[in-house]
């Protein structure tokens, strides 16, 4: 059995390529332990028959745990709070650029909206941060495919579940390419496969999900 120290050591470029999105925001120590926690997880679960090498499989480990980390954060409810904040801050920028025939700074917004600027900027970072997390992997297949979503009663099936059906490869490249928006041959990287590989498994899944889905 390997020692955790050295599963650590040996997958840190790992955990620093995921949390380092996030630094701006939380602290980095606390990032880097839930990542940690995602990554032990992922090596108590790891097969070794799987068709997947173990830095792959445990990515969607650890990702998944800095996401839930994040959503569950008390800054990150705070920083919802401040989203309501950039309904005046837009109507704001429309009347101060009728004025100034220029995008206001975010001095100027706090001046006209009599607030600190820092709250400006804290609102539209967090608004950043928000519609980043939120961004999921249904939104981008919808986005992206537009075609493998389909009404029923009013309500849009849930890709979750079909998606959770997939082989593990499968759901690897789904995830991959349309919540992490990485390129096929950044997948192919990440998965050890080929990118040819990789663009024809893609195709086979959308043509899966769309079949299950109409």
């Amino acid at each position: 059995m390997i020692d955790l120290n050295e599963l650590i050591i040996q997958n840190e470029l790992l955990i620093y390529s995921i949390i380092n999105r996030y630094k701006d925001y939380f602290d980095i120590e606390d990032l880097y332990q839930t990542a940690v926690i995602g990554l032990i997880n992922a090596y108590k679960n790891y097969k070794d028959d799987k068709q997947t090498k173990f830095s792959s499989y445990a990515y969607f480990y650890m990702k998944g745990e800095v996401k839930k980390y994040i959503r569950e954060s008390n800054i990150l409810k705070i920083s919802k709070e401040l989203i309501k904040l950039n309904t005046s801050i837009a109507k704001a920028k429309e009347v101060l650029y009728q004025r100034l025939n220029r995008e206001p700074t975010d001095f100027e917004l706090s001046l006209f909206l009599e607030i600190d600027e820092q709250e400006i900027i804290n609102a539209e970072l967090a608004t950043s941060l928000v519609e980043s997390l939120d961004n999921d992997i249904e939104d981008n297949l919808y986005n992206k495919t537009g075609y493998i979503q389909k009404e029923y009663e009013g309500e849009i099936l849930d890709l979750k579940t079909e998606i959770n059906n997939l082989k593990e490869l499968e759901k690897q490249i789904i995830i991959s390419r349309y919540e992490e928006g990485l390129t096929q041959q950044e997948v192919s990287k990440l998965l050890g496969i080929n990118q040819t590989k990789v663009s024809r498994e893609e195709k086979q899944i959308l043509q899966k999900l769309r079949d299950r889905l109409i």
